[in-house]
């Protein structure tokens, strides 16, 4: 793969993994790793995301796919991309941050491959749906079940995240109507796979949601998350109900949800119902967490981003597969377990 590629934000914890495993399945790969920090190596590139007269050694280095992995809040890197045709990639957007820079380019013409892989692990659950399905137009609903450790280790975006939008609505969708939500609300309960068992699971905000309704136009989609301590999903839950989160300030929220561990399995689970009435469910584990998960997944994406041919506009990263092949390449890394019931 004789490809020049930039990993913006790849000093941070998911751009390392990125950089790792892209590395060991493409070694004639020419890797950069962009970071506000000051270069070391050859192969580094001081990039600001937020100072956008550090982007021209973007051109200097004549490089062919930018990967972000860490927050752009305006969208520098991606009109960068765009105005200088250039592949991009990025996972780190959030809903609303998604649905932002996705209609920032509505009227625009773009001229190379725009790739949105925001979601739970990478943006793979609709890949995954489509791997298991005839049609997408006969699915009726999706639930979408995650347990997440409090040991795994975890990034600063995903806390920043949940901290500035805990105590906001979302929307799930019912009958292709959106739902206001919140985080931690609506208990429900859900026999996980693997070991784990029956657990308590409450709303959660994930791309996916957006994703499989507007884009793949599934009318009933809803996303439920436990952690793998059962006092701390209870005590988020009791906070949320007695409006606890409204009250913290944002520096304080980011404690709440700003812990990391060492590393621990991940695990979620997709409940598809057909119209026809008949069911499947796709269970994913990750040995290593979260972010070895979601590092292959966007590794996956750049490998046939840069291998096959595409015609230059805005994609979702499920549409960079053919039917099975995400769903393949998944089951045969040594640290994923995939599982179709």
């Amino acid at each position: 793969m004789q490809k020049n590629i930039l990993i913006i934000g790849g000093k941070g914890l998911v751009g390392k993994t990125i950089y790792r495993i892209l590395k060991s399945r493409n070694p004639d790969a020419d890797l950069f790793v962009g970071s506000r920090k000051a270069t070391v190596e050859n192969n580094e590139l001081t990039i600001d995301v937020n100072q956008p007269d550090t982007f021209q050694s973007i051109l200097d280095k004549k490089i062919d796919v930018i990967v972000l992995s860490v927050n752009d809040n305006e969208d520098n890197v991606l009109h960068f991309a765009v105005k200088h045709h250039l592949d991009y990639i990025d996972i780190t957007k959030p809903t609303p941050a998604l649905m932002k820079a996705y209609h920032s380019l509505v009227g625009h013409d773009i001229n190379s491959r725009i790739v949105f892989a925001s979601g739970w692990m990478g943006g793979i659950i609709a890949g995954l749906i489509k791997a298991n399905v005839n049609s997408m137009t006969d699915i009726g609903k999706v639930d979408v079940a995650v347990y997440y450790s409090v040991k795994d280790l975890a990034g600063e975006s995903s806390a920043h995240f949940m901290a500035e939008n805990v105590a906001k609505p979302f929307v799930r969708y019912q009958n292709n109507e959106p739902v206001l939500i919140k985080h931690f609300l609506d208990t429900d309960y859900f026999n996980f796979g693997f070991g784990i068992g029956r657990r308590q699971v409450y709303n959660f905000d994930v791309p996916d949601l957006y994703i499989l309704n507007k884009v793949e136009k599934i009318s009933d989609v809803s996303v439920k998350m436990t952690y793998n301590s059962k006092f701390i999903t209870w005590l988020l839950g009791t906070m949320q109900q007695f409006g606890i989160f409204n009250k913290l300030s944002l520096n304080t929220r980011k404690k709440v949800f700003g812990s990391s561990g060492n590393g621990d399995l991940a695990v979620f689970e997709i409940t598809v119902a057909n119209t026809d009435g008949k069911f499947k469910k796709i269970s994913v584990l990750s040995e290593k967490g979260q972010a070895e998960l979601t590092a292959l997944s966007t590794v996956i994406h750049i490998e046939s981003l840069c291998k096959n041919v595409f015609n230059n506009r805005v994609y979702f990263a499920h549409e960079l597969h053919k039917k099975q092949d995400l769903q393949q390449q998944l089951m045969e890394y040594k640290t994923i377990n995939v599982k179709i019931y």
